[in-house]
């Protein structure tokens, strides 16, 4: 392997980087200093490395983000480019002490501005990608873009590649999801830090997506979304791929900012399974372990292990919710009757909940919704301590993203459709501890 050192008093490193780049089999090195550049694509055995110093910005230009096909919230079809994509790669490192600016205000004003309108296609890029994907407009879900076809770049993509790591860079401002492995395996992604504002729309940290082998630690994510999310496809599309995510390991990361701090769907149509998180921390979250899914999206979901998780001040530290409620008109996932159980029908079992100490809650302990027709299936908890804050109180429906079950004034544990087993914890600051309906 060859190395290439970037020499240029020029601001923009395009050309240079993509000629360095062609034909991988190299180590390149950007040095010290602010520079801008299209967007990047690494090629089998490439080593890409951002010095200590320096900033790269990729540019905003949407023009630069052509469509190539991959999987966008949970559907294959056709998408904008990521600013540094990989597809049937092997060997692919991102390395270095630098940081990586993903431009993403242009990009974020954009998709708010069209959800707010809730307009068609209108730009070029929207329409070509409309022509291209036909019918997929119409799937359930996809609210960061797909009523449009605005499917905006994730920041990295490794989309069907084997051997890829992520090591130690910062990474800012991205215009989508910032580091979204699909269809890969064997990821290493480790003392990164990813900041993206928190009112960043749909800027999840890490979307690990039907890959499996990961190993993920010592990060410290501050996002507008979920941070350390396990996905694998959406729906029929996601059932039909049936790809899983699983093998997967997680430690020592903290999480700021974010929806969810250890995410588990609510595209897990393939299933998800073999996970562990431990020694993490989650501080100011929205909620701390989540678990979302709804009728129609299928998949199980199993052996998942969380243990020795610190939360501070989040609206709930456990929430797992099968009523989840994001971006679809339908009433019928939310019918509180059972329905006829389906391969659209998903299964939540086998979670293990040990060693999680959560202070200043500020809605309530815990929030378990399984479906009537299909219960959240042994629900380990054991030596947990549940703090609800005595103020700056938030509405108790906020706790998680749910439609169709009724509000309570318990601020403790509740539990619904579930079977769950509770060892040695404990519930402070709420009139009830747990409330089983």
């Amino acid at each position: 392997m060859k190395t290439v050192s970037i020499s240029s008093s020029d601001y923009d490193i395009s050309s240079l980087l993509e000629s360095a780049l062609k034909g991988g089999n190299v180590h390149v090195i950007v040095p010290c200093g602010s520079f801008i550049s299209n967007p990047i694509v690494l090629e089998s055995d490439t080593t890409l490395e951002i010095s200590e110093g320096c900033t790269l910005k990729i540019k905003d230009n949407i023009e630069l983000f052509p469509p190539v096909l991959s999987r966008w919230e949970g559907v294959r079809q056709y998408c904008m480019k990521a600013c540094i994509y990989a597809s049937g790669a092997k060997n692919v490192h991102i390395i270095g002490k630098g940081t990586i600016d993903g431009n993403g205000s242009w990009w974020w004003k954009a998709a708010l501005d069209k959800r707010k309108r809730e307009c068609g296609s209108e730009l070029e890029i929207e329409k070509k990608l409309s022509d291209l994907n036909k019918d997929v407009e119409k799937e359930t879900g996809g609210y960061g873009g797909r009523y449009c076809q605005f499917l905006r770049p994730p920041f990295i993509q490794f989309n069907n590649c084997s051997n890829v790591s992520v090591l130690d860079i910062t990474i800012e401002n991205s215009p989508f999801w910032t580091i979204h492995p699909v269809f890969t395996n064997n990821i290493k992604i480790s003392g990164i830090t990813i900041n993206n504002p928190k009112d960043s729309p749909n800027t999840d940290a890490l979307d690990i997506d039907s890959c499996s082998n990961v190993e993920i630690s010592g990060c410290t994510l501050n996002v507008g979304d979920d941070a350390i999310t396990l996905k694998s496809g959406a729906g029929a599309d996601g059932r039909d791929a049936n790809v899983p995510t699983r093998d997967v390991r997680v430690e020592n990361c903290i999480v700021k900012s974010a929806h969810g701090g250890a995410v588990i769907g609510s595209e897990s149509s393939g299933g998800v399974f073999d996970v562990y998180f431990n020694n993490c921390k989650f501080i100011g979250t929205d909620r701390g372990i989540r678990i979302k899914t709804r009728r129609g999206r299928g998949g199980v979901v199993s052996n998942l292990h969380f243990s020795n998780i610190e939360i501070e001040g989040c609206l709930t530290p456990v929430a797992v919710n099968m009523f989840y409620k994001c971006n679809t008109a339908s009433d019928w996932p939310f019918l509180q009757t059972a329905q006829t159980v389906d391969s659209g029908t998903p299964v939540i079992k086998d979670v293990y909940i040990e060693n999680v100490r959560a202070s200043e809650c500020k809605c309530c302990a815990m929030f378990i919704a399984g479906l009537p027709e299909m219960k959240v299936e042994n629900l380990c908890i054991k030596n947990c301590s549940f703090s609800v804050s005595d103020k700056d109180l938030e509405e108790i429906d906020k706790c998680e993203m749910y439609r169709g079950i009724k509000s309570t004034t318990s601020r403790g544990m509740r539990i619904i459709n579930a079977n769950a087993k509770l060892e040695n914890v404990s519930v402070s600051g709420a009139e009830e501890s747990v409330v089983y309906e």
